[in-house]
């Protein structure tokens, strides 16, 4: 089964001028927990709703501050050709929640954990995906 079979395509996006305060609201008005960051449609970060709190809160910015001092530019993506299974692979390997999916640099959707175990083929890979998720991190000294 091919990603964008199961994928959200539909999806909002701000930019590096966004606030915090713009983001948290958009966050809570789709109750959703992260935002793809993106310039001319070509996704250049995430943010997420612990990116908010840590780096934002935690670092007494306010409601005002623009997310380009806290977003995630490291992303790790799929692409419309990468299978459920090898969706599974990566979000487990990475140890993350949600896949933006790109073709040509552009956001064209996200797959959530959610989206891959609800899709019938995958119901045991996803189950597998979100135990190695779920192992706790290394503590960094």
């Amino acid at each position: 089964m091919n990603i964008t079979e199961v994928m959200t395509s539909n999806i909002e996006t701000c930019n590096l001028k966004s606030s915090c305060g713009e983001v948290a609201n958009m966050m809570k008005d789709l109750d959703v927990g992260v935002i793809p960051i993106c310039e001319d449609n070509k996704l250049i970060g995430l943010i997420t709703d612990r990116d908010l709190v840590i780096k934002g809160l935690a670092n007494n910015f306010n409601a005002n501050t623009q997310i380009s001092e806290m977003i995630t530019t490291d992303v790790i993506t799929g692409t419309k050709r990468t299978s459920v299974e090898q969706a599974l692979e990566i979000m487990s390997q990475y140890q993350i929640r949600r896949l933006p999916i790109i073709d040509d640099g552009k956001l064209i959707g996200m797959v959530s954990l959610g989206d891959l175990a609800v899709s019938n083929a995958s119901n045991k890979e996803a189950g597998k995906a979100l135990e190695d998720i779920s192992v706790p991190a290394e503590p960094t000294k």
